[in-house]
């Protein structure tokens, strides 16, 4: 496939957190970045509009007008999975508000890529909610089926287990994670590229005593200051704006 306009949507995961470049905006670079230099040909556009932290219906009612406007012919759009992790959820009632909104950009021109959340059962903190994620993806499957979009599902990509392919807050994807996650959509687009998984270091297995100390570093500095901002009604995206607002080079 060849796409002359391309818009990426959603949180944190599109956004590219987790895989730094101070040369860019936001300094980070993400997959959605290594995808859009695969697809970039003269008279070709990219704009990601993510915004980390953003819930579903923020991620559509701020970034789907503005994408509709840019009149692409391929989107990216990753949301729900800061919904599916808060206390309380209406699966059903987003994600008919998901499929609405994916409806309006296969209407508006786009093919439209949607993406799964990851399997939280190897994580202990998260194992808990691994049914509730099973049922949000299986809905997402259903809206893409229905609406005829391309599905890049995490859930079942095994190497995702791989620790080595999660940023240090074990909650966004390292540089590896990204890069792979760009292969992952080119080879459901079928489009050819020449990109590769980047190398992964070999990591010694941790004494339990270090693993603890590792596990409580962990919470100190990353899930306690993410339950700090949930209770605070804040986000790690508030006062941010997108990354790459219009199509762009």
């Amino acid at each position: 496939m060849t796409f002359d306009r391309y818009v990426a949507l959603g949180d944190s995961f599109t956004e590219g957190v987790g895989d730094p470049d101070p040369t860019r905006p936001h300094g980070v670079r993400g997959w959605a970045d290594r995808v859009a230099e695969v697809l970039e040909h003269p008279g070709f556009g990219y704009a990601n509009l993510a915004i980390r932290g953003r819930k579903l219906r923020p991620i559509l009612a701020e970034q789907i007008e503005p994408a509709l406007a840019l009149r692409p012919d391929l989107v990216t759009i990753h949301a729900g999975a800061n919904d599916v992790l808060r206390p309380r959820v209406d699966l059903d009632g987003l994600v008919a508000d998901y499929d609405v909104a994916i409806g309006r950009l296969v209407a508006g021109g786009a093919h439209v890529v949607m993406f799964t959340a990851p399997d939280p059962g190897p994580a202990a903190v998260l194992r808990t909610l691994r049914g509730r994620f099973a049922l949000f993806n299986e809905l997402v499957r259903e809206v893409a089926d229905r609406r005829g979009a391309t599905v890049v599902d995490l859930w079942r990509m095994r190497d995702y287990r791989d620790p080595r392919l999660w940023d240090v807050d074990r909650m966004h994807l390292s540089a590896a994670g990204h890069q792979r996650m760009a292969i992952a959509v080119l080879d459901a687009l079928e489009v050819a590229h020449e990109l590769q998984p980047l190398p992964l270091t070999e990591r010694e297995p941790l004494p339990t005593a270090d693993q603890v100390r590792a596990h409580l570093v962990w919470a100190r500095e990353h899930a306690a200051p993410w339950v700090g901002r949930r209770l605070r009604g804040t986000s790690s995206g508030d006062g941010l704006s997108p990354r790459w607002p219009t199509l762009t080079r």
